[in-house]
């Protein structure tokens, strides 16, 4: 069964049980798809600001795409769990001979590049979603203010979580281009998240 469609106390169990996976990969993932539900929630909410049909139209584009999202950070609790997995199963390979060590430095480095995409996209959708919170925050009900407050806390923390996960597979990683490139990205998303957010407070806390 997919760790998604375990029920709560399972997922937890599975999550504090010693076993590596799953991690905090896993765990971003999940954070990030309860951030973008939320979102998804509110702009969902009869009531709202909007006082026009564009406006409505706008809060309405937001509120679905936030529902892509989480749906596809669903996928990524998942993922992330698989592509440590193939890591693990990468350095447990046998390296008796030099055609083995080889062979076992190649998956290696296949595995943890796989490993670092899934991180990777989890902050892209962080940024996506708090670009959303944006029009939820100006058009939605403005008496769920503390449900958005709480999705970009989650999105945040989960972004964050995401960029550590993706940079501790970088470290592996012999291809220094790649890395430089890769590392000079999510620090970029990184910071466009904290912009985000601070964006959608500030609508939040002006009530405009």
């Amino acid at each position: 069964m997919k760790l998604i469609d375990q029920p709560v106390a399972a997922l937890l169990a599975a999550i504090r049980d010693p076993r590596p996976t799953p991690g905090g990969g896993s765990a971003a993932a999940l954070a990030a798809a309860l951030g973008s539900s939320l979102l998804t929630m509110v702009a969902a909410m009869p009531k709202h600001r909007a006082a026009s049909q564009e406006d409505v139209d706008r809060l309405q584009a937001a509120g679905r795409r936030c529902l892509d999202l989480s749906q596809r950070l669903e996928s990524l609790v998942d993922e992330d769990s698989a592509a440590y997995d193939a890591v693990i199963g990468a350095y447990r390979l046998p390296r008796s001979s030099e055609e083995e060590r080889t062979e076992r430095h190649r998956q290696i480095q296949a595995a943890l590049t796989a490993a670092a995409g899934t991180p990777l996209d989890v902050l892209r959708r962080c940024g996506e979603a708090i670009d959303a919170a944006a029009t939820v925050a100006r058009f939605g009900n403005p008496n769920a203010s503390s449900d958005i407050g709480v999705a970009l806390e989650l999105l945040l923390a989960a972004g964050r979580s995401a960029q550590l996960n993706v940079e501790i597979n970088l470290a592996g990683l012999d291809d220094g281009d790649y890395v430089e490139r890769i590392g000079e990205m999510i620090a970029v998303l990184g910071s466009e998240c904290a912009t985000g957010a601070a964006a959608a407070r500030s609508l939040l806390s002006s009530g405009s």
